[in-house]
């Protein structure tokens, strides 16, 4: 089932994957939420991020060396880890090679998909969770 809203977290020193990741979910029918996008000038950012994260049903957080060190992605997870909307909810996506337990140690349980090696392979894996097929001429 499509995710009624998916919460995208990441670095904002990784914002052009965030942003070709979010459109390509997008361009899938996956309803996306993220700052950049979904935030406008003179709003309670803060405010904004937490009503998404109490409204979305489904977390995405993009691993990095960047993600890792941020202390508003680990608290963007922290929330998701602690609230049973996102129970069985949770995607961890590694776009870059990095130590995921330095974020939370929790990572290790969930399945990752990884744009490392092969973006095809992570997209289909990530659609197949809501049982979308993946269509290469919707990727950005």
């Amino acid at each position: 089932m499509t995710p009624k809203e998916l919460f995208l977290s990441h670095s904002s020193l990784n914002l052009p994957t965030a942003i070709r990741i979010a459109e390509t979910l997008q361009n899938h029918g996956v309803p996306v939420w993220f700052s950049p996008i979904n935030i406008m000038t003179a709003q309670q950012w803060h405010d904004e991020i937490g009503n998404a994260l109490k409204r979305c049903d489904w977390f995405m957080v993009l691993l990095s060396r960047d993600a890792v060190d941020s202390n508003w992605v680990k608290m963007e997870l922290i929330y998701a880890l602690r609230h049973n909307q996102y129970d069985n909810h949770i995607m961890p996506v590694v776009i870059e090679d990095c130590n995921e337990e330095e974020l939370s140690w929790t990572l290790g349980m969930f399945q990752m998909a990884d744009f490392t090696n092969n973006a095809d392979n992570a997209y289909t894996q990530i659609l197949r969770a809501w049982g979308i097929g993946f269509d290469r001429a919707k990727a950005r």
